[in-house]
């Protein structure tokens, strides 16, 4: 473990080997042939910490004396960077809502460089909230405490469930007041400023290929795709036109099996442009995000993408592949084929459907899937599903309790819905034709499991190592926040902790696994969430 920051081993790769913006400094700019920009973090009033990650602490190698220090403080609010970082703003494009949006690049983000430790795992430390740059688009750079408290708790909570994300270290308060225009209604007001510390191998994105391409820069989108490979994809070999292609085909890969994980716990991201898509296949970018409260493949969390949904929930995998065809478009002019790039998107393809049935089978117990039988019965109940709204966590929770086999064949109906009733918001309506229909598949459910010889208490342990009883509601995040807002930062602090646990019954925190209270459905951070949340 550290003594100080200082004995943290930077070696900064990525400002090393690829072009800088000859102009150090922030001042809104379109920055050409260069894949990053030299800045500084804006310094603070007065930072306190709020939150941090144990686990994330430790993957560092930094103790928690180093954590409570005013060093870290200090550094991770931006006021300080030690002499061994590099702090830069990355320089990338992307399409938004399906659109070209040109350069875009760290408007809000510095990342402060690269830490390696001894057996050269890299880790990428950066600041979001930290001020301006010279991709802030006019804007101020900075971050509210809201949106820190979302992004922070999101990160560490999708680690938890087993979801490939990047990492939070800290979250601090700035002290200083941020103007937001969290409805864009016309009516900004001051906020309580925040700065969270993300940790990730890179935070390269699938834009940040795509800006060079658009440009015709051959010769930088060549020298940052023989970065990225050599720097993380080192096992694939030295660039050549076949081993770009077989990268390309590993991020597919990688951001199907992702997408998968999304899926299966309910989580929407809300905002998948390709400048949100990492090339690692992680989860990036906590906006507008949101886990199903109800079951409606129709849903986003998204109030700009209200009117064509084009990233709800239902929608995700396919824009997972449209996505990584944009990136096969921009790495194009290194293969010079479309051949062997399409066959790399075929990989994303093939990845989901084979991962994405034996996913929902694992949710419903069966061990051995057979798509002769099992493919109908998952088909038909995501069909059930919307019908009356249910709670997707708790429903797939309660379904590891319903009972199966001849212990089924002995009970009334009423038995046999009884420990899926608190996963439905109005139980009254689960009447006629829909009550009759749930039944029929809890009977045909039923004589499936007992086909597999399973062990009730086995089922139910396997079935709730996939099914969390946590997962970061908006309301609960909302919650946090107004405490947070107030100077409290208990709730962040518990929730956090309930968190790391999120398959465990945790006695005690069961306000934790309860439905989205009525109140929360229209109130402002509790369901829908725009671009500034």
């Amino acid at each position: 473990m550290t003594a100080t920051l200082e004995d943290l081993s930077f070696d900064n790769r990525f400002t090393a080997d690829l072009p800088a913006d000859p102009e150090v400094g922030g001042g809104s700019r379109q920055v050409n042939e260069a894949a990053y920009s030299r800045v500084s973090p804006a310094p603070v009033a007065s930072p306190r910490l709020i939150a941090h990650s144990p686990e994330v602490a430790e993957m560092l190698g930094i103790s928690r004396d180093v954590v409570e220090s005013e060093q870290f403080l200090e550094v991770f609010s931006g006021n300080t960077t030690i002499s061994a970082m590099d702090p830069h703003a990355a320089c990338y494009g992307g399409h938004q809502f399906g659109n070209w949006a040109g350069q875009l690049g760290d408007g809000r983000a510095i990342t402060l460089g690269e830490v390696t430790d001894s057996a050269g795992t890299r880790l990428t430390l950066q600041l979001k909230g930290a001020g301006p740059t010279p991709y802030s688009r006019g804007a101020d750079g900075l971050a509210v405490l809201r949106s820190s408290v979302r992004e922070f708790l999101c990160s560490e909570a999708m680690h938890h469930l087993g979801v490939p994300t990047t990492r939070a270290l800290s979250l601090i308060t700035t002290g200083d007041q941020v103007m937001r225009d969290m409805f864009y209604d016309g009516n900004p007001g001051l906020e309580p400023g925040a700065v969270v510390c993300r940790v990730a191998p890179s935070f390269i994105r699938f834009g940040n290929f795509e800006i060079f391409r658009s440009r015709d820069d051959i010769a930088t989108l060549r020298r940052l795709a023989d970065h990225t490979i050599l720097t993380h994809f080192p096992e694939l070999g030295e660039p050549s036109p076949e081993v770009y292609t077989a990268w390309v085909a590993e991020v597919a890969r990688r951001t199907a099996s992702m997408i998968v994980e999304w899926q299966r716990v309910g989580f929407v991201h809300g905002v998948m442009n390709t400048d949100n898509m990492s090339i690692h296949g992680l989860t990036i970018d906590y906006g507008p995000y949101g886990w199903l409260e109800d079951y409606d493949p129709g849903w986003t969390p998204n109030t700009t993408d209200r009117q064509f949904k084009r990233y709800r929930y239902g929608a995700q995998p396919h824009i997972g592949q449209w996505n990584i065809t944009q990136l096969a478009n921009a790495i194009h002019p290194l293969v010079g084929e479309v051949d062997p790039l399409q066959d790399a998107i075929e990989q994303y393809v093939a990845t989901f459907n084979q991962q994405w049935p034996l996913m929902m089978a694992a949710k419903l117990g069966i061990r051995a899937f057979d798509d002769s039988r099992d493919a109908a019965l998952i088909e038909r109940l995501l069909e059930l599903l919307p019908a009356v709204e249910t709670d997707m966590t708790l429903f797939f929770r309660g379904l590891a309790d319903v009972a199966v086999g001849d212990e089924s064949g002995q009970m009334s109906d009423d038995e046999l819905l009884a420990p899926l009733l608190d996963a439905y918001y109005e139980p009254d309506q689960l009447n006629g034709d829909i009550r009759s229909a749930t039944l029929d598949w809890l009977r045909d459910y039923s004589t499936r499991i007992a086909t597999e010889g399973s062990a009730a208490n086995e089922r139910r342990s396997a079935m709730n190592s996939v099914n969390p009883r946590f997962v970061l509601r908006n309301y609960l995040a909302q919650l946090a926040i107004d405490d947070a807002e107030k100077g409290d930062p208990g709730l962040v602090i518990e929730l956090l902790d309930v968190l790391r646990k999120p398959y465990d019954q945790q006695p005690g925190h069961e306000r934790f696994a309860e439905k989205r209270p009525d109140w929360a459905r229209s109130r402002p951070g509790c369901s829908m969430l725009s671009c500034s949340s």
